[in-house]
């Protein structure tokens, strides 16, 4: 059994951490940050500062993945989650009865919950693991490497103490350190590919009241204007965020911080009107997060691997804007493929390497297209014009043959080209056109002259 340093405590690292320890290797983990998810999960939710972690706090939905991987390694941690209030929804709960099952149904459900209660339940988890090792507040300045052809990496270095390891996983997340560290000590770079998104994020948290009403009925969570997109995520423990997203360009930005102006501005679309007028109770200022590329970076070039002994996961290894919400979902499919071949990524990389570009750059480039057309489209506010595509979309609310299709691209089991392109859902979807002949793409948000009418002048 090897021995694995694993750098970062995030989800994707404790969740490589939990499954490598399960099969018997004995696992250390270097998180920087002291505190850890515990008990008190709106205290460490809403008053827990986190600058390097700015998606801690915005809205989440779990994936099929996500169910997938822990019900299948670690299902006393998704039963944890559960019982810490995070809910299942399955796609078909939006018709009065579910269709005759399929192959694959099963599958489509999301989690829905706060990224804090996935933390805490791993967290938890990985505290009564007996073959892992946490030290928490240790920062890893440095790699110790081996020179070789590949050089060789053997160890982390905090402050003047080093620790050896026959694998070390890069899980420090999106600004991880370490490619900058791989070729300051001479290896060839690694192989970023990055896309900047001219995105911005806005969201509020709120509770419904005890005693209050519980829910707002029949009604899509999702609605747009032509230069905004506004969205609903209902979560754990009565909890649920508001999420208005625009061009990082939108003049009206920076209004939006200001809670007054924010609501009316959710007021103006369906999806989170019908949330906002069950009269919850606010827990959270208006939080921000924009600055945000799409980005991957590869531990092997054309040459093979820049080193043996080293390997990423999580937002070190592939991390997307969070509009398609695949973040949780692709760290822990990477967690799971490094746990299950352990032995053979410490002999050698190469094998893992490919399964991540085999596996996972589908789906980058899946966000990296879909944040070109939403950038374009909420910057210069052009009504949709794919009468086909805006029908596809409709009539996936009417017909659950094409809704199937839709979350089966929703939870990463398909592609678009292979879901969409089916004959059965175009059928479909040409006899949902011929049924509403005066059907033209729309959107249910408001003008931008309404919009303009609510920013303070």
């Amino acid at each position: 059994m090897a021995r694995v340093a694993v750098i970062g405590g995030g989800i994707s690292g404790l969740g490589t951490v939990l499954m490598l320890g399960r099969r018997g290797h004995a696992v250390t983990l270097f998180e920087q940050e002291a505190r850890q998810a515990g008990e008190d999960l709106d205290r460490d939710f809403f008053d827990w500062c986190r600058p390097r972690v700015p998606q801690a706090v915005q809205p989440h939905s779990l994936l099929a993945p996500v169910r997938t991987v822990l019900r299948t390694e670690t299902p006393d941690v998704y039963a944890d989650l559960l019982a810490r209030g995070a809910r299942e929804y399955h796609e078909f709960d939006w018709f009065r009865e579910h269709p005759s099952h399929r192959a694959g149904d099963e599958d489509l459900v999301t989690v829905r919950t706060r990224r804090i209660v996935l933390e805490a339940a791993l967290s938890a988890a990985v505290q009564r693991e007996p073959t892992v090792e946490v030290r928490r507040g240790c920062r890893v300045s440095a790699l110790t490497i081996r020179d070789g052809r590949p050089p060789r990496v053997t160890g982390v270095r905090v402050g003047a103490t080093t620790h050896r390891a026959d694998l070390v996983v890069d899980a420090s997340g999106r600004r991880s350190p370490v490619p900058a560290w791989l070729t300051a000590s001479g290896c060839r770079p690694p192989v970023i590919d990055s896309h900047r998104t001219g995105i911005a994020y806005l969201c509020r948290w709120y509770r419904l009241r005890a005693g209050g009403p519980r829910d707002p009925g029949r009604v899509k969570t999702g609605s747009a204007a032509p230069f905004a997109l506004a969205g609903v995520f209902p979560s754990d423990n009565d909890t649920f965020a508001v999420n208005l997203v625009l061009s990082t360009g939108d003049p009206t930005r920076a209004a939006l911080i200001d809670p007054a102006v924010f609501e009316a501005a959710a007021h103006r679309f369906p999806a989170t009107a019908a949330w906002l007028d069950l009269d919850p109770e606010p827990q959270s200022a208006v939080l921000a997060m924009a600055g945000l590329d799409n980005r991957s970076t590869a531990l092997a070039d054309e040459a093979g691997p820049i080193v043996t002994g080293l390997v990423n996961v999580g937002d070190s290894l592939v991390h997307t804007n969070p509009t398609l919400g695949q973040g949780v979902a692709l760290g822990l499919r990477a967690a799971q493929q490094l746990a299950t071949h352990a032995d053979e990524v410490v002999a050698d990389p190469t094998g893992y390497h490919a399964w991540t570009t085999q596996a996972l750059r589908t789906w980058f480039d899946a966000q990296v297209t879909a944040d070109r057309a939403n950038e374009r489209r909420l910057a210069d506010g052009s009504p949709p014009t794919d009468v086909r595509a805006a029908a596809l979309a409709a009539c996936a609310f009417d017909d659950p043959v094409v809704m199937r299709a839709r979350a089966q691209v929703r939870h990463l089991l398909r592609t678009a080209d292979d879901a969409y392109g089916s004959e059965e859902v175009h059928g479909r979807v040409t006899a949902w056109l011929a049924a509403h002949p005066d059907f033209t793409p729309r959107h249910d948000g408001p003008t931008r002259d309404q919009w303009d009418a609510l920013i303070p002048s």
